[in-house]
C-alpha cells in the first residue's frame, strides 16, 4: 500500500463515523499530511454541518503548514453553495497545493465540477485512489444519483427449515426466530439506514415498533404499505418515535411494477436507502422484480415443521456467510 491509498483509507475509516447521521448527503472523510504526518482530519457528521475538507482545515493547529502540505478527501470536493460553501473554495483559499481524491462525486451539482475547479487555480489533483472502496462507501448516495431509487437491503430471518414464521400464533408481537445478538444487530441495521418497510400483515399480525430501541442511533423513517387502509391507527407505528410514510392506492398504482413504485415514490421523498423486513410477499416483490442490492438473511436453530415460507433469492449474486453464535447470516449481494 503506498502512501496515498494509506490515507485515503484514513479517509474512508473517518467517513464511517457518519453513517446513518448525513442523509441526504453522502459519507465523507478527510487528511491533511505535512511531512507524512497527519496534521488534521475529519469527517462530514450531519446534513447542513460542515464538510469533511473543512473539519479537517479547521483541526490544523499550525495553519501555516496548509500551503505546504495535501489534502486527502474520499470523494470530490464539492463546488456549489449548498447548505455550506463550496469545499473547493476553502481548499484554495487555505492554499492547499496538493489534493488526492479518491473518487468522483456523481451529483449532478458536483460530478467534475470541483476537480475542475481546482484544477483551473493550479492546484496538483490526484483521482482515483482506493476508487472501489470509495464506491462502496458512498453505494446508498452513487445508487440514488445514479439509479434515481434508493439503495435497497432486503432483510429476514427463516428457521433451519426455511420457515419465517409459524401457521398461527396466540399474540399481536413478533415471533423470534433469532437470538438476542441478531437482534441487536438488526437495530444497528436500522440506524444507518434512512428507512425502513413493512407490508400491511406484517404490522397486523406483529405491530412491531421498526425502531432502532436495542442500539444508539437514529430511528430509520417508518414506510409501510397499506393499499386499502386497513391498519389501525393505534398500531406502534403511528407513535411518534420516527416519522411514518403510509402508502395507499392514492399514492401508487399496486397492478403495475409495485417495487419499482416503491422506489419511484421513495425516490420523490428523497430517501437514499431503505431496508424491506417483510413479510414473505413484500420481500419476493422486489427479488422478483430484480430490484434489490443486498438481502441479509440469518437462519435460526429452531423448526417449525410449516408456515410461511422464506422468500426465494434468485438471479446473479455473490454471497458471504459467518455465524453469530448459534446462528447463520448471509450476506447477498447483487451482481
Amino acid at each position: 500500500m503506498n502512501s496515498n491509498e494509506k490515507y485515503i483509507k484514513r479517509c474512508i475509516e473517518l467517513a464511517k463515523n457518519g453513517l446513518g447521521t448525513t442523509y441526504p448527503n453522502p459519507l465523507v472523510g478527510s487528511v491533511i499530511v505535512y511531512n507524512n504526518e497527519i496534521i488534521g482530519e475529519g469527517w462530514h457528521r450531519k446534513s447542513g454541518e460542515p464538510h469533511a475538507e473543512v473539519n479537517a482545515i479547521n483541526s490544523v493547529k499550525n495553519k501555516s503548514l496548509l500551503s505546504k502540505s495535501t489534502i486527502y478527501v474520499s470523494l470530490e470536493p464539492c463546488s456549489h453553495f449548498g447548505k455550506t460553501p463550496p469545499c473547493c473554495d476553502l481548499i484554495i483559499e487555505s492554499k492547499i497545493p496538493n489534493v488526492v481524491i479518491g473518487t468522483i462525486d456523481p451529483f449532478a451539482k458536483v460530478a467534475g465540477a470541483g476537480i475542475k475547479k481546482l484544477i483551473e487555480h493550479g492546484k496538483n489533483v490526484t483521482v482515483g485512489i482506493l476508487e472501489d472502496e470509495c464506491n462502496e462507501l458512498n453505494k446508498r448516495f452513487f445508487t440514488f444519483h445514479t439509479k434515481n431509487r434508493p439503495y435497497i437491503i432486503l432483510k429476514w430471518a427463516e428457521s433451519s427449515d426455511e420457515f419465517i414464521a409459524p401457521l398461527s400464533k396466540e399474540t399481536q408481537k413478533p415471533f423470534w426466530i433469532t437470538n438476542e445478538y441478531s437482534r441487536q444487530l438488526v437495530h444497528k441495521w436500522r440506524s444507518e439506514e434512512q428507512a425502513i418497510l413493512v407490508g400491511t400483515n406484517t404490522v397486523i399480525d406483529d405491530n412491531p415498533s421498526l425502531t432502532t430501541r436495542d442500539w444508539t442511533g437514529n430511528n430509520p423513517i417508518r414506510i409501510v404499505l397499506d393499499q386499502n387502509n386497513r391498519i389501525s391507527k393505534e398500531s406502534h407505528i403511528f407513535d411518534n418515535q420516527a416519522k411514518t410514510i403510509s402508502i395507499s392506492k392514492e399514492n401508487i398504482n399496486f397492478n403495475n411494477n409495485l417495487a419499482l413504485e416503491i422506489s419511484n415514490l421513495l425516490f420523490n421523498e428523497g430517501i437514499q436507502s431503505l431496508i424491506v423486513e417483510g413479510g414473505r410477499q413484500t420481500l419476493q416483490t422486489f427479488i422478483d422484480a430484480n430490484v434489490w442490492d443486498e438481502a441479509r438473511v440469518f437462519k435460526g436453530e429452531i423448526s417449525l415443521t410449516e408456515g410461511t415460507k422464506a422468500p426465494i433469492i434468485s438471479g446473479k449474486k455473490t454471497k458471504k456467510e459467518q455465524f453469530l453464535k448459534d446462528e447463520l447470516l448471509t450476506f447477498f449481494n447483487h451482481d
